[in-house]
């Protein structure tokens, strides 16, 4: 486990030593003792936490909300900049699931979470203390990550895949960093444009359009963290000129693109997970 320390955050943080042999999947463990408020920044895949520890992690929507313990988002969670994270002594596995294959591994579509954190107990019952319980026993990280993955790897194969012009489509937004027009879609997988769009949406938890510009603001969002200027992600990102880039961010965020350069969230990225593009990222 590494040390990762931003600003007032100071974290332990562990990777598996491999990618997931599970394409799709992304995982990291997270040690904090004192979570102080986090700004949830969304990004484009399905987060799975695994709470095992002695404290408790506390997730806070939008009307005072809240969700302790293991929990379950759909793509985009945190958009508006309206959830934070807070806890002391947290331990907990963070799984990041592709859309493409988080149906088969929740055994619900991600359209069914919503814009709120589900209680992972009311998607798997009483499976979830189990699983509680054997991370905890866990004599190490990478035997966490083997249970974790091992779990998922059951769950998948039982779960309903989506349509694969479904997650042709999706790949195909992720492998162009959201750089194009999501008009096309429907032609490319010899599909009409109202029967792609309902897909889609039913399967993954977005629509094509709402999918391009999340996973556009992921990569500008990264980039902003690397120090890049925000006229040159602009530019780069696909963006129509600074102001767009600006309005994008707030949207995502409701902060500014100087501001999300330094948020913790993003910035133990680089420690905890693969960038998008990076083999065994879950957005793909």
């Amino acid at each position: 486990m590494r040390r990762f320390v931003h600003g007032a955050a100071e974290w332990g943080v562990a990777r598996p030593r491999r990618s997931s042999r599970v394409a799709g999947v992304t995982m990291a463990g997270f040690r904090v003792g004192d979570l102080h408020t986090l700004r949830m920044v969304p990004h484009p895949a399905v987060t799975l936490l695994l709470d095992f520890g002695a404290g408790t992690s506390v997730v806070e929507c939008a009307a005072g909300r809240r969700q302790r313990g293991s929990l379950v988002a759909g793509p985009g969670f945190g958009s508006g900049g309206t959830v934070r994270a807070r806890g002391e002594n947290v331990e907990c596995v963070q799984v990041r699931l592709s859309p493409v294959i988080a149906q088969a591994v929740l055994g619900v579509s991600p359209a069914e979470l919503d814009d709120a954190p589900v209680a992972l107990d009311d998607l798997w019952g009483r499976d979830v203390p189990l699983i509680r319980e054997r991370l905890s026993e866990a004599a190490s990280w990478p035997e966490r990550f083997a249970l974790t993955e091992a779990l998922i790897t059951r769950r998948r194969e039982y779960g309903p895949p989506v349509d694969p012009e479904v997650a042709w489509a999706w790949r195909r937004i992720v492998d162009r960093h959201g750089l194009l027009r999501v008009e096309g879609l429907a032609d490319e997988v010899g599909w009409s444009r109202k029967r792609l769009w309902s897909r889609f949406r039913s399967q993954l938890g977005l629509a094509p359009k709402r999918a391009v510009k999340l996973v556009r603001f992921d990569e500008a969002a990264h980039r902003l963290v690397a120090g890049e200027p925000a006229a040159a992600v602009a530019a780069e990102a696909g963006y129509a000129d600074q102001s767009h880039l600006h309005r994008d961010v707030m949207a995502f965020t409701g902060t500014t693109p100087a501001a999300v350069a330094d948020e913790t969230f993003l910035a133990v990225d680089d420690l905890a997970w693969a960038w998008p593009g990076a083999p065994g990222a879950a957005v793909g």
